[in-house]
């Protein structure tokens, strides 16, 4: 068994983390974080990917925005010695198509990691891009399978449960007890719960890898 675990990276990297998520451009990334997160990301080998952010534009505008960003990230990923490896996005529906067109003229081979059933990994994968299954350990989720906002756990040692679930029975439980099946190829953690994460992963024998 072998899962990837990714973080919003915007400053230290969790020690648990396989995959980093620079915040970049309008996403309130600034160019000294995003090379100190590229520089360390590269020196414990994990894998750089973009997460873009965008003003209220729309259409032709929106994807000049994620192109700006994925260059500058590249750029500056390159100059540590690492590349963009992937892109995620936190878009509304009616965004995701643009930030597809976006990563499919800057590089079709970049995949793009987003909540399954999303606008975004639908849109991703009807032009062709690899999709990669996102779940939320930490976050309650409604049993109709969707995360839900602003109701996040607390307890280590419950969100290193519920990742071990995701990993080995593909499932989590919902905020009404309903076990829900999901598939993930990549849990978003936490710096506060990696520890605990990472203890019970190990014990378990699940493989910490990035998908990218």
């Amino acid at each position: 068994m072998r899962i990837d675990l990714n973080c919003d990276a915007d400053g230290r990297l969790p020690d648990v983390v396989t995959a980093a998520n620079v915040h970049c451009g309008c996403h309130a990334g600034a160019a000294r974080t995003m090379r100190e997160v590229c520089e360390a990301a590269v020196k414990r080998g994990v894998a750089i990917g973009a997460l873009v952010g965008y003003r209220h534009g729309d259409g032709s505008e929106l994807v000049d925005d994620v192109l700006y960003q994925l260059g500058a990230l590249d750029a500056i990923a390159g100059s540590a010695g690492g590349e963009v490896r992937y892109v995620k996005a936190r878009v509304r529906d009616e965004h995701a198509a643009a930030v597809v067109e976006a990563v499919w003229q800057y590089d079709p081979q970049l995949p793009v990691l987003g909540q399954p059933g999303s606008a975004l990994l639908r849109h991703a994968a009807e032009n062709g891009l690899v999709t990669v299954a996102e779940a939320f350990p930490a976050r309650h989720y409604h049993p109709d399978g969707h995360p839900l906002p602003d109701a996040a756990l607390s307890d280590p040692d419950e969100i290193a449960w519920r990742c071990l679930r995701l990993v080995t029975q593909g499932e989590i439980v919902a905020v009404d007890g309903t076990v829900i099946p999901l598939r993930a190829d990549s849990l978003y953690v936490h710096g506060s719960s990696s520890a605990a994460v990472r203890t019970l992963l190990d014990a378990a024998g699940v493989e910490l890898r990035s998908f990218a």
